[in-house]
């Protein structure tokens, strides 16, 4: 059994993808582009995970080697906080489309370890 703060990050990446994942349910990247509430809140949510994954790692620095691009993950993040102003749709769209299925998999396996 995970301890519970790891167990914490776990629900809140979990969840902020599945969030993601809802937000953007049917959407095409057109979409995304026209609609600035979304794409906050896709923003919004992709910060989560890179916060919860930080304080993950901090907690569990073992499970690093568990989910992919952990480092990528964490700048992205930091672009999405720091560098806001030069976030590109494309890019977030991007990491929707290649990257969310795998992170949402990880999560969910770890998660069903206990």
């Amino acid at each position: 059994m995970k301890p519970p703060e790891v167990r914490k990050y776990l629900f809140d990446i979990a969840e902020a993808c599945d969030l993601i994942a809802e937000f953007v349910a049917g959407k095409k990247f057109s979409d995304y582009q026209q609609d600035r509430m979304l794409r906050s809140a896709v923003e919004r949510q992709f910060e989560i995970v890179g916060e919860a994954l930080l304080g993950l790692l901090r907690v569990a620095p073992d499970l690093q080697t568990r989910v992919s691009d952990t480092r990528r993950i964490v700048a992205f993040r930091n672009r999405l906080i720091h560098g806001y102003a030069s976030i590109a749709d494309e890019v977030v769209w991007g990491v929707i489309e290649t990257n969310l299925g795998v992170l949402r998999r990880e999560i969910a396996q770890l998660i069903a370890e206990g």
